[in-house]
């Protein structure tokens, strides 16, 4: 068990895992290239709350990513909430997308609902191998926890 306090988290911002894809699709088609998308993402990685030091050790690393990355998991099957941040601005981003998709969540709705703001903004097409690697581990980590809390 996590003896450290939970940051505040600011998720989730949208009702649904539907709406919060949507706000990500509509955000990220306002620029026009992917240099302007990748600061943005790196602007939205910046509001992640820090998470306390004791969190940030081995046991939840993230492993996959090849920047470090760490995933702490709190709640139950009613409402799971998803504390992660990482030592790289844009991976950071990417953290913050994921989160504003799934934290905040029933383990149900994170079950239910596929990471399709992805190709639909074309991450997927812009984002370096390890990157790709590191943001499918972070998606496997939610969809595992949910699945276990289901």
């Amino acid at each position: 068990m996590n003896t450290a306090a939970a940051p505040t988290s600011p998720f989730p911002i949208e009702s649904t895992p539907a709406e919060a894809q949507a706000a990500i699709r509509e955000e990220f088609a306002f620029f026009g290239d992917w240099a302007e998308r990748y600061q943005y993402l790196i602007d939205l990685g910046r509001k992640l709350p820090d998470l306390p030091p004791e969190w940030k050790t081995e046991q939840h690393r993230l492993h996959g990513c090849q920047s470090m990355v760490w995933i702490v998991a709190t709640g139950d099957s009613q409402r799971l909430d998803f504390h992660a941040i990482s030592d790289s601005a844009i991976v950071s981003g990417l953290v913050y997308l994921a989160l504003r998709v799934y934290s905040g969540r029933s383990a149900r709705e994170i079950a239910e609902t596929d990471a399709d703001y992805i190709a639909e903004i074309g991450l997927a097409k812009h984002l370096s191998p390890t990157r790709s690697n590191g943001l499918a581990a972070l998606l496997g980590f939610i969809r595992e926890r949910a699945k276990a809390e289901a």
